[in-house]
């Protein structure tokens, strides 16, 4: 019938986005004669094409699922290939990248070819992360007004899988179908989500000193990121812009080649330098030697203490 394989690096994702194809192949069905799952670490891909290729007995097809299909290597595949090249018409195979793996192109290609193939990982620009988060909530039956919806995306942050679960509780606290403001979705979000690294360094280049004081907080709290893991990307955000000073940069292409970035990194690079300068870039790379040191005991202080300051004083130089 179809062939599947759903990709992702968060387990969780994949794992919701399987339960859910499963349950729309499944139907009015019976699950327990139309489903062979195969989920542990033991189980060899030719009892899944062996379990595919069974004709389905009590029902009119059989949907087949394999978890963690990237823990095996091109010697494991030669049963997968051929069932790929000439699938049985009563099976749906549904195959499922494990979190931990790197999906082996030959299995990609496959189903490239005669199947689908299913992303389960949340865009990473903002606005078309909130897309993701209203189709996630269309999914799960409720209705949610447009300022709750970027209330919830700016909560999960880079966190998009504890998205399941808050919507799961939303539908039992108020039932499928309810349509929900902020005010009714406040009382269910914990603490916020981790953030990605490039929105902390923005506000810090914006100038923005409190909201970049709010992320790094949801940085060490809700994306559980050491301090010295935070200098790092600090150290390798102004570590850019130090490769400008003197490069004499005019053009994207002039910082690519001073700074080895790419594209829109090496753009954003050139407008940080030019905002800040030569001589506030030489201050912040003062700064963070010394908060670097004082994260390693020059100084008796909390170091995420250490951090707030070296944020707001990175924030307000020009």
């Amino acid at each position: 019938m179809a062939i599947y394989l759903l990709t992702g690096d968060d387990e969780s994702l994949v794992r919701t986005a399987v339960s859910d194809l499963v349950h729309d192949l499944v139907g009015d069905g019976d699950r327990s004669i139309m489903v062979d799952e195969f989920d542990d670490d033991e189980y060899e891909l030719r009892t899944v094409v062996d379990a595919a290729q069974t004709m389905p007995f009590l029902t009119d097809k059989r949907v087949v699922v394999a978890r963690n299909v990237s823990r095996f290597n091109a010697d494991d595949l030669p049963a997968l290939l051929g069932y790929l090249d000439n699938p049985l018409d009563t099976s749906d195979l549904v195959l499922a990248q494990g979190g931990d793996g790197r999906m082996s192109k030959k299995i990609l290609d496959g189903v490239t070819a005669s199947g689908t193939v299913i992303a389960t990982a949340p865009p990473r620009k903002a606005g078309d992360r909130a897309g993701w988060v209203r189709e996630q909530i269309d999914h799960a039956g409720l209705s949610i007004d447009p300022r709750a919806i970027q209330r919830l995306t700016a909560w999960l942050g880079e966190e998009p899988a504890r998205l399941d679960g808050v919507l799961g509780t939303l539908r039992g606290a108020f039932g499928e179908g309810a349509r929900l403001g902020e005010d009714d979705i406040e009382p269910f979000l914990g603490e916020a989500g981790g953030v990605p690294p490039w929105d902390f360094t923005d506000a810090i280049a914006a100038g923005d000193t409190t909201k970049a004081l709010t992320l790094l907080g949801r940085m060490v709290h809700g994306g559980k990121r050491h301090p010295l893991q935070i200098m790092s990307t600090l150290h390798n955000h102004y570590a850019s812009l130090a490769r400008l000073d003197g490069a004499n940069a005019r053009t994207e292409q002039d910082a690519a080649a001073a700074t080895g970035l790419k594209g829109f990194p090496a753009k954003k690079a050139l407008q940080n330098y030019n905002r800040l300068g030569a001589r506030s870039t030489k201050r912040a790379i003062e700064l963070l030697a010394q908060a670097d040191l004082d994260l390693r005991g020059a100084k008796v202080l909390d170091p995420e203490v250490v951090m707030e300051v070296l944020v707001a004083r990175l924030s307000k130089l020009r």
